[in-house]
């Protein structure tokens, strides 16, 4: 990857060790930035970097990558289990659970061990960005970055503006996205921003299709592939999301909206319960 982009100097921190963290975490890298991870635990650290020193691995045997580039893109990143290595950050971005009150907290934690001028951004895919930007002492230089999975594939970032934020916290999140090969779009603070507000209501209905016997779920995922051109059908792109972030999105939506369409289906509810959360779980609508 071309990290010439990459021309303002600015040190990168990510706080949260799952798919979405580790992979902003390592595009970042790619990109020429110094970025560190952190993680609650240092087994989650060590894993994150283990999951990012194997890609680097592939990608040189592959040969889209040649060894000194792997070498310095490992060099750009550190990891730790402490929020206080986080202190020398300009931009720090939460990419934890999708739920309200933990990103509060660890909002909260983050805002206590960075600089007075440190933009703080959460990747959060639907909850408020404006409540989140409340739980720090700077609102103003507040915003959301929403990356989607697979990080490294897709290709646009939504950065959400808080009534709170200027627009000088903006233009550093759009400048980062861009410098980072992503497209970024300027959304609004609604619940769902544009991509999940569209999404899910799509998902949770072909949720309802199957509930009522109009096809199978292998049907259903093969109809919207071939007839509509998609390139993965929703009981698939529902196991890849994770059914328990599909869940908090749509009763974020619907928290906000009260639209029968965002009414999370039954089944979504009790597989979610049942610990069926989809590929990270190896169960979820299909078995993996």
């Amino acid at each position: 990857m071309d990290v010439s982009s990459a021309t303002q100097d600015l040190r990168v921190g990510v706080v949260g060790a799952g798919i979405m963290g580790v992979g902003i975490v390592e595009l970042a890298a790619r990109c020429g930035y110094r970025v560190v991870l952190s993680s609650r635990t240092t087994e989650g650290a060590d894993a994150a970097r283990a999951r990012v020193i194997s890609r680097l691995e592939r990608d040189v045997a592959r040969g889209v990558l040649d060894a000194e580039e792997r070498d310095r893109t490992l060099q750009r990143m550190r990891w730790t289990a402490s929020l206080g290595g986080l202190a020398d950050c300009d931009l720090v971005i939460e990419s934890v659970v999708e739920n309200r009150e933990v990103k509060k907290a660890v909002l909260s934690a983050i805002d206590r061990v960075v600089g007075p001028t440190t933009v703080i951004a959460s990747n959060t895919s639907t909850f408020p960005v404006v409540d989140l930007a409340m739980a720090t002492g700077r609102p103003d230089r507040f915003c959301g970055i929403h990356f989607f999975n697979p990080v490294s594939a897709m290709r646009l970032v939504e950065v959400v503006r808080p009534l709170t934020a200027t627009e000088s916290t903006v233009a550093t999140a759009l400048s980062f996205a861009a410098s980072c090969g992503k497209e970024p779009i300027v959304v609004e603070d609604h619940a769902g921003f544009i991509v999940n507000a569209l999404l899910f209501p799509y998902l949770n209905n072909a949720v309802r299709l199957w509930e009522r016997g109009t096809a199978s779920m292998e049907s259903i995922d093969l109809a919207m592939r071939g007839g509509c051109n998609f390139p993965i059908g929703p009981f698939a792109l529902l196991d890849l999301v994770g059914l328990d972030t599909s869940l908090a999105i749509l009763d974020a939506l619907y928290e906000e909206c009260r639209e029968s369409m965002y009414a999370a289906t039954a089944t979504l509810r009790r597989k979610v319960s049942a610990g069926q959360l989809g590929r990270k779980s190896g169960t979820g609508f299909y078995t993996y």
